[in-house]
């Protein structure tokens, strides 16, 4: 893991956020499952982005610190989570962001035919804010999503996901169609048992807009996705070839 150029003040971290860096033009962040990234109509303060504000501050809100959304996450979805210090440095990370590389931990219903493979459509968001791929391109945008089997058990998947573009609700949409759902998915699955979304922001690369150095963070995968197979103390990716 890349060393912080400015000391993490742990204790005074916000809970549902672990800081992984921060430097004078950057802050990346691992979220927890039901953290807003940024706020909504129905919420504005219990959000990564307002209480890493806070943080930033050092407790000062009159302080001129800003930051601002790189990207965001579904709010439950957990993971790394970048936001700039500058308008300037938010611009940079824009003009690079196809270059990213961002990879996501899945656990999903049932196993998979194919162990690996690339899912491509195009989606549209009808008028109950549920994504689904429509067959005309004019009426959707593209979305790729790769996937990689990294573990199964009988019922279910565990899936390494390559996120070549970045579209909402892109992975869960994708994966639902296939058959395989997210475990924990109420929105994209009928009759799902409602628990946290497995689904999980596992690492990113991309350079650093200020000095051009290649940055990549990588975070833990949940231990509840891992509880629905026998890794016998073995990490999930050991098997995967």
């Amino acid at each position: 893991m890349i060393k912080s150029k400015i000391k993490i003040r742990t204790k005074h971290v916000p809970a549902g956020i672990q800081i992984l860096y921060e430097d004078r033009d950057i802050i990346v962040i691992d979220k927890s499952s039901g953290l807003l990234s940024v706020k909504a109509n129905y919420e504005a303060e219990n959000t990564a982005h307002h209480l890493l504000t806070n943080y930033v501050r050092k407790g000062n809100p009159k302080a001129k610190i800003n930051l601002f959304v790189v990207h965001r996450l579904d709010r439950d979805t957990s993971g790394v989570l970048i936001f700039a210090k500058s308008l300037e440095i938010r611009e940079k990370f824009a003009a690079q962001w196809k270059n990213v590389e961002k990879k996501y931990i899945a656990l999903v219903y049932g196993n998979l035919t194919e162990k690996s493979g690339i899912i491509e459509s195009y989606l549209a968001e009808g008028l109950d804010y549920k994504v689904q791929s429509v067959k005309n391109p004019q009426d959707g945008k593209l979305a790729i999503t790769k996937y990689k089997v990294i573990k199964e058990s009988k019922n279910y998947s565990l899936l390494e996901i390559d996120l070549l573009t970045g579209k909402k609700n892109q992975i869960r949409a994708h994966l639902s169609e296939k058959g395989h759902p997210v475990v924990g998915d109420v929105k994209y699955r009928k009759n799902a048992t409602k628990g946290r979304l497995a689904l999980h922001a596992f690492s990113i690369r991309f350079k650093h807009p200020f000095n051009n150095e290649e940055m990549m963070f990588e975070t833990k995968i949940p231990e509840y996705f891992l509880t629905y197979f026998d890794l016998r103390g073995k990490s999930p990716f050991e098997s995967a070839d």
